[in-house]
């Protein structure tokens, strides 16, 4: 049995077809086989993870400083919030 070969284009459209509609369905429409659709979802998966970009250092003290200051600000809203749960009486409860 011959495997038949697909262009890059072609799966990029079925993958696209795929996210947008389902793999049963684009499959279907497209006349291939189920597990096609899902072998190309699994390997465009593992090609995403791991072309993912590294930061350079500086980038990287960066992502830290803003998340350093996202994270005092929650612990900021979170000291609020903990605040007026005190102004609540405790024995409201039903």
């Amino acid at each position: 049995m011959k495997m038949k070969r697909y262009n890059k284009k072609f799966k990029a459209e079925a993958l696209k077809l795929s996210d947008e509609i389902g793999v049963k369905k684009a499959a279907a429409q497209l006349g291939i086989q189920y597990y096609t659709i899902t072998d190309w979802r699994k390997s465009r998966k593992a090609t995403e993870g791991a072309s993912k970009p590294i930061l350079t250092d500086g980038e990287m003290q960066i992502r830290n400083s803003q998340l350093e200051r996202e994270n005092a600000e929650l612990r900021h809203a979170n000291d609020i919030l903990k605040d007026a749960l005190g102004f609540f009486p405790k024995e409201r409860k039903k």
